[in-house]
């Protein structure tokens, strides 16, 4: 079976659409197919999407799956009209909120969107340049400035899960590898030894990195199950000896990774309760 669920938002539609994510993730039997419609913030562009709706419904023979985080009640009122299942994100907890809070909400479009000035978004812009230019052991001198430091074997999860830190919590997040000429020496590199209590190491299944390896190098030693083998426990040795946390991120997704790493490393800066 194959739904079409379309995200509409009067934003970027990104917060409709990872709830949307989230909640079908549970359907497993079926397959949906997502049609983001970002910007609807005209009654014509409100138009428009009730006809495309429409005309899903039409050709599929099955109501469409809506979700939204429109705003405007008037861009709203004219897409509910569309022969869909509506799924209105800040209907169903904005009139709660504004009953508990005992005051009415801004009804502001954009407004998770509109902090581009702010401090905290400057430190996000510069969490991801910091990543970025700290990825794999680039620029080591800067290393100080690092929240965390994540190390592991190559192609294990470092750099997404860098990014994903700096982008999502504006966290400063460099990367550095563990490389066959340090299992051969027994110790860490001695560029991150000054920073040890900034480290959190990621390691991997051999069998599951060798997969991963093999889409980059075919049939190279980089990538054989012998070398991961190896790789891999030479780096979990270094790590326990050394005291270093770490994670498996064999079966685990970027977001699960960098929600441990922001706990164990006490980077989460909502836990106060």
């Amino acid at each position: 079976m194959e739904r079409t669920v379309f995200i509409i938002s009067d934003g970027t539609g990104i917060t409709a659409e990872t709830f949307s994510h989230s909640v079908l993730s549970q359907f497993e039997s079926v397959s949906f197919k997502q049609v983001r419609v970002p910007f609807v913030d005209s009654v014509e562009k409100a138009d428009a999407v009730v006809q495309r709706i429409n005309r899903c419904a039409a050709d599929q023979g099955f109501q469409p799956i809506v979700f939204t985080t429109l705003v405007s009640q008037e861009v709203l009122s004219r897409v509910k009209i569309a022969n869909a299942l509506f799924l209105d994100l800040f209907g169903a907890f904005v009139e709660p909120l504004e009953h508990n809070l005992g005051m009415k909400s801004s009804h502001s479009i954009g407004k998770s969107h509109n902090a581009v000035s702010s401090t905290q978004y400057r430190n996000r812009i510069e969490a991801i340049n910091f990543s970025l230019s700290h990825d794999d052991g680039q620029f080591v001198s800067g290393l100080a400035q690092a929240d965390v430091i994540l190390v592991g074997v190559s192609r294990c999860g470092k750099t997404p899960t860098s990014l994903y830190l700096a982008m999502q919590y504006g966290v400063k997040a460099a990367n550095f590898p563990l490389i066959p000429e340090d299992f051969e020496r027994g110790a860490l590199p001695s560029t991150i030894t000054p920073f040890k209590h900034k480290l959190f190491g990621l390691t991997i299944q051999p069998d599951r990195l060798t997969e991963v390896r093999h889409e980059r190098r075919p049939d190279s030693k980089y990538a054989s199950l012998e070398q991961c083998r190896y790789e891999v426990a030479e780096a979990e040795r270094l790590m326990r000896r050394d005291g270093i946390p770490m994670l498996s991120t064999t079966t685990k997704s970027i977001e699960e990774i960098s929600t441990t790493v922001l706990q164990e490393v006490g980077l989460d800066k909502h836990s106060a309760y």
